[in-house]
């Protein structure tokens, strides 16, 4: 009796290493410095261009750094139909798929956990770490990969529509409220803060900050948790699954059957509808466009320039054939775990020991203000030719 034909796994696209390696880069930038450099010269518009899009908003809007949790977030969702598919096709039930799943969020959680606890006297129970949020979410992003894509939209409007009213509903702050007592100045309110309808949406007073100062404060803490600096919040995990459902759903697009520019044509309009959307909700007083506690619009509007740099990725790499180009990227994107935790924990132990085997002056090349800059350049080659290193020897970090 003949046995079944296996089944066939399904291609891998460059595209998608891509993108994951263009937004790990943009993270391990941070080591660049450009603000340092921008405050030494005050009067370039240059290097205060590079400082702005290498900082995050300080509330409402957006600026590229802003944009790299979201796609981290988003090619999770991408990479879900792909990897289910190889799983199968392998054999792999699922159930075990499933409860591999549930572990690999366990995982994702704690390990965002020990990134933040590092340097600390005890342990620091925070869930605001992108790792974190990731796995908070990533057993019911799993769960939906298996659903239909029309269950993936209906549970992508609940999650936001039902967000949105939860902080709609949560009654604004009493009369006097003591913004100093939770890390908000008056002169950060009279430069950022919301007023109207969007106070539900406030800094440290809104509906995840009442629920991180009960929930925070289940942990063991050298002090009781009063407010997060940021005004990030582990609840913002809710709306981040709903950035991973985007990418599921944009996942699924590139595993279909249409004509590559057919595929193309569809991430741009989602883009487009996306951008849109999310903002609009913004300038029309709905939901603020708020990253930091992930608002439904920051959904939406980071989704759709999500979708957009997929597009571009997809056309260019995939379709058109430019990959050389590429190539930085995709050593990087294949490693992406490995490239967030080398970022994380070496990169001190990296700038030490350049300077101390080339000199504490060598990066002073162009003088004092420009240090920074050229220190950032040696410690991301160092990064990236240990990833290097790891892919020419197909070594990728895995949970």
């Amino acid at each position: 009796m003949s046995q079944p034909a296996p089944k066939e796994l399904p291609p891998r696209l460059n595209s998608l290493d891509a993108y994951r390696g263009f937004v790990m880069f943009l993270m391990m930038g941070e080591v660049f410095h450009f603000c340092r450099v921008a405050r030494a010269l005050p009067e370039s518009g240059f290097w205060h261009f590079l400082c702005h899009h290498q900082s995050h908003a300080a509330w409402t809007g957006c600026s590229l750094h802003d944009l790299i949790q979201p796609s981290f977030s988003f090619m999770v969702g991408v990479a879900l139909p792909f990897s289910i598919a190889s799983r199968a096709a392998r054999g792999q039930s699922q159930l075990l798929m499933s409860l591999h799943a549930f572990w690999r969020a366990l995982v994702l959680i704690l390990l965002g956990v020990f990134l933040r606890s590092l340097g600390a006297q005890q342990t620091n129970w925070t869930f605001e770490d992108t790792l974190s949020q990731i796995g908070l979410g990533y057993g019911f992003l799993f769960l939906l990969g298996f659903r239909p894509v029309r269950d993936q939209w209906i549970a992508l409007a609940l999650l936001l529509v039902g967000y949105w009213a939860a902080f709609a509903l949560y009654p604004l702050p009493a009369a006097g409220f003591d913004y100093a007592k939770v890390g908000v100045s008056e002169n950060w309110l009279g430069e950022f803060g919301l007023t109207g309808f969007a106070t539900h949406w406030q800094k440290n007073s809104n509906l995840a900050w009442a629920f991180d100062t009960w929930w925070m404060n289940l942990f063991p803490r050298k002090s009781p948790f009063l407010d997060n600096g940021g005004g990030y919040s582990t609840l913002s995990f809710i709306p981040t699954l709903g950035t991973m459902i985007l990418g599921l759903i944009a996942g699924s697009v590139m595993r279909s059957a249409p004509a590559p520019w057919a595929k193309v044509k569809w991430l741009v309009i989602a883009g487009f509808i996306g951008v849109a959307s999310g903002w609009l909700c913004g300038a029309l007083g709905i939901c603020p466009v708020v990253k930091r506690i992930w608002t439904p619009s920051w959904t939406l509007f980071s989704g759709g320039w999500c979708f957009l740099l997929l597009a571009g990725f997809y056309a260019v790499v995939d379709i058109i054939g430019l990959r050389r180009w590429a190539f930085p990227l995709t050593v990087i994107g294949m490693n992406s775990i490995a490239a967030y935790c080398i970022a994380h924990l070496f990169d001190g132990f990296i700038l030490a020991n350049l300077k101390t085997n080339l000199g504490q002056d060598f990066f002073k090349l162009l003088g004092d203000v420009y240090e920074p800059f050229f220190l950032g350049a040696a410690i991301m080659l160092v990064f990236w030719l240990i990833l290097y290193w790891m892919y020419r020897r197909k070594l990728f970090l895995r949970i």
